[in-house]
């Protein structure tokens, strides 16, 4: 059985030390979709929700909250990242949202991507709230991580 790296020999949580781990590039992709009324979906794809450019918000937001993920997860490391990405595609009835976070480091960068898929997503969710209340974000999840010990991992769709 797979130890849990968050768990010490007495049970308890704690942080995992990285300091002897090797630095490598690391990549983690992550994504998600909120499925919502045709005529929120075209209030923001028209740029006229009510409060203004949603998925520019919403990239922000996602961004700003990859950077702070180590505050928000209690055993999360806060890491210096090198770039977050964050990209929306429209589908038939919704938006879906891909994450991509990256740096040179001692650990990866998976929640880091997830945090910022979710957080987009939540700002979709509360920028066009006023058009659809019913809104539900959903498949939020690692697509992709590279680097580290484990090497390269790919989600099986």
């Amino acid at each position: 059985m797979t130890r849990l790296t968050h768990l010490g020999e007495d049970g308890a949580a704690h942080m995992v030390d990285v300091g002897g781990k090797a630095e490598t590039h690391r990549v983690a992709i992550a994504s998600g979709s909120i499925s919502m009324s045709d005529k929120a979906l075209k209030a923001i794809r028209e740029g006229n929700a009510p409060k203004g450019d949603v998925l520019g918000t919403a990239r922000i937001a996602g961004i700003m909250a990859a950077k702070r993920t180590g505050e928000l997860i209690p055993l999360c490391h806060p890491l210096g990242l090198e770039a977050v990405t964050i990209e929306f595609a429209f589908e038939e009835s919704g938006i879906r949202a891909t994450a991509s976070a990256s740096l040179t480091g001692k650990t990866g960068v998976e929640m880091e991507a997830m945090v910022a898929v979710s957080t987009a997503l939540l700002t979709i969710y509360d920028m066009a709230k006023a058009i659809d209340k019913g809104m539900v974000i959903s498949e939020v999840r690692l697509i992709e991580k590279r680097g580290g010990k484990s090497g390269t991992w790919k989600a099986e769709d």
